[in-house]
């Protein structure tokens, strides 16, 4: 008999898979001109409460470039997580969009050892559109990665649930 160790920090390279999906009672066509519409996207910031966002969208071919530079607050973290993100944090959300069916995501921390990318799809269901995002997390910090990994998860799915709250009225012609 022996004692088996691991590697130091095995565990926390293996991320999390992350997916939510948010329902509109619209056209996939109507619900892609809202994403690539930034006043949508600077409506869906402000809903978030985030302290700044720049956002930068280019229209290429059927689809769009989005870069939006946010800087977050942190006050609503655990102290454990506050400590490694500090008062506040930056985060960059980039997306690619080829077409009207979907694209890739990344956001990045800088100066944060975390990853986050994916895809976005828009899918018909029935009269509206489900948009589904898929994104691998990983938090490079031993011991406490994964549970940085779900508290990044429900950042995440708090923001996506934001701008969906926009974006129910923005598609109603609300805004």
């Amino acid at each position: 008999m022996g004692v088996h160790v691991s590697p130091p920090g095995w565990a926390m390279m293996c991320g999390m898979l992350f997916r939510h999906e948010l329902a509109y009672d619209a056209a996939p066509d109507q619900v892609f001109a809202m994403l690539a519409d930034p006043k949508f996207r600077e409506a869906a910031c402000a809903a978030q409460d985030v302290i700044s966002a720049e956002v930068e969208l280019e229209h290429r071919g059927n689809g769009f470039s989005l870069v939006i530079d946010q800087m977050q607050r942190t006050d609503d973290l655990p102290s454990f997580a506050r400590t490694f993100a500090g008062d506040s944090t930056r985060a960059v959300q980039r997306e690619e969009w080829a077409d009207s069916t979907g694209g890739t995501l990344r956001i990045e921390a800088p100066g944060k050892p975390s990853e986050v990318a994916g895809t976005i799809t828009l899918r018909p269901e029935g009269s509206g559109t489900v948009e589904i995002v898929e994104l691998e997390l990983k938090v490079k910090v031993p011991l406490i990665g994964g549970r940085l990994e779900k508290l990044l998860a429900e950042k995440i799915r708090a923001g996506m649930d934001a701008e969906h709250g926009v974006g129910v009225p923005w598609l109603k012609g609300e805004h």
